[in-house]
């Protein structure tokens, strides 16, 4: 990328300067000679193009040409730059000056900060391979120490066989003397616990039916218990929603057994007679007289009721007082 992009920018500038020059030197030339105004930026070009070659070749191979290609450098872009800006100079145009300055400028520019890419790129590549070379050294050196280490474990693992095989057959032979004696042992062991075991089988098994049937009695009274107390629970739910339901009907029939108002009755009073005349399927006449409000007002909570309702009628039973919505 660094290279193309350089490429990229000298090619450019090249023919940029040709361009520019070339006008430059037609007119200060004789006119027999007008042929060899593009040789001058030509030549400049072609030094730009070998300082900018050889850099990234030394570049590559890690080295530095010395002073001489710094000043080559240095002489070619400063040239390049002169070049570029005198017609605009002679003529005195700042503007123009600032335009042809912008490929010379960027060309010694690039040239400059390449030079340093690839040598950092070089040193970077450099470190990596000293790095690489390292590390292929120490796993070198590693794998020769395993190799050593498994051959030192190898010997001694022999030698380490070879005693346990003089210490085996030296225990066989005490173990062969004993044999006899530890038999008779044995089989006398064998038996004893064997005889023992049995018993503690046969004693394991009575503890374990004894606690299935302990658990199974605890079982039977927990779920009994729970039976009883859930008997208990739905008793007292099934008294609390019959007091419940008794009342709200005493309240919807106060309410409603109170007859025609007197005058026109606070909102909340008049909002809970309009919902015990609706439950009781009274009409919006008969519900207006009792909270004194207008037949319209009376109307509107009906639509408010009915819109609570699912099937948006009526209830087909008087429901208790509590449970229906009072409006808003």
């Amino acid at each position: 990328m660094l290279s193309a992009g350089t490429w990229l920018i000298v090619c450019g500038a090249m023919l940029y300067s040709v361009l520019t020059v070339t006008p430059l030197m037609r007119r200060h030339t004789a006119d027999d000679w007008d042929w060899t105004a593009p040789i001058l930026p030509l030549v400049v070009d072609a030094a730009v193009v070998i300082v900018v070659r050889l850099d990234a070749v030394l570049s590559r191979l890690g080295h530095h040409g010395g002073r001489w290609p710094v000043a080559l450098r240095w002489i070619t872009g400063t040239i390049t730059l002169a070049l570029n800006i005198a017609d605009s100079a002679l003529k005195k145009d700042p503007v123009g000056v600032a335009v042809h300055a912008v490929a010379p400028l960027l060309l010694i520019v690039t040239a400059e900060t390449g030079l340093a890419y690839r040598r950092a790129i070089t040193a970077a590549l450099a470190a990596q391979t000293k790095r690489q070379q390292a590390e292929a050294a120490a796993r070198e050196r590693a794998a020769r120490e395993r190799a050593e280490t498994e051959e030192r474990r190898v010997r001694e693992e022999r030698e380490h066989q070879a005693r346990l095989a003089r210490e085996q057959r030296e225990h066989e032979a005490e173990m062969a003397r004993q044999e006899a004696e530890r038999r008779e042992w044995l089989a006398a062991e064998e038996r004893r616990r064997a005889e023992e075991a049995e018993r503690a089988r046969q004693a394991e098994r009575e503890r374990l039916e004894r606690e299935r049937e302990q658990c199974e009695r605890e079982r039977q009274r927990e779920r009994d218990q729970a039976q009883a107390r859930e008997r208990e629970r739905e008793q007292a739910r099934q008294r609390a929603e019959r007091e419940h339901a008794e009342r709200a009907e005493r309240q919807r029939q106060a309410l409603l057994a109170a007859g025609p108002a007197a005058g026109k009755l606070p909102e909340d009073q008049a909002r809970q007679i309009v919902t015990a005349a609706f439950v009781a399927g009274l009409s919006v006449r008969a519900a207006a007289q009792r909270c004194g409000w207008s037949i319209g007002w009376v109307a509107a909570r009906y639509q408010e009721l009915r819109d609570h309702h699912p099937n948006g009628q009526g209830p087909a039973e008087p429901r208790p007082l509590a449970e229906l919505p009072h409006g808003t």
